[in-house]
């Protein structure tokens, strides 16, 4: 069964018999018509209106069962427990033209600290 699925309950003539081009609404006082370029125009009635229905069928749910750290280990000094191996990592916090800001966190008890260059 697709995930996605789009049912349409009637076709609604959306095409101009004459040309071929696509109708397009337009407000005429009070009421809507649908016109076409080529002078063709008609007032959409009962027969035109639709319905659309949509499935949507849920997706499998993911379950992590451990945590994997990919940033890559430095020797720093945790503040919290005094451990000296921390995961770093870069990013850019500030302006393009100021330096990268550091993060680190320790591989025991998960401290997250940083350091401006």
């Amino acid at each position: 069964m697709p995930l996605y699925q789009l049912n349409l309950r009637r076709f609604i003539p959306m095409f101009c018999p004459k040309c071929g081009a696509l109708l397009r609404p337009k407000d005429k006082g009070p009421k809507k018509i649908l016109y076409c370029t080529c002078g063709y125009s008609k007032s959409p009635g009962v027969e035109d209106k639709f319905e659309i229905h949509e499935t949507v069928a849920s997706a499998k749910k993911v379950e992590v069962l451990e945590k994997v750290e990919t940033h890559p280990k430095i020797k720093a000094s945790c503040d919290k427990c005094g451990h000296n191996i921390a995961y770093y990592w870069t990013q850019q916090t500030r302006g393009a033209d100021e330096p990268e800001t550091r993060f680190f966190r320790c591989t025991k008890c998960e401290h997250t600290w940083r350091e401006y260059a």
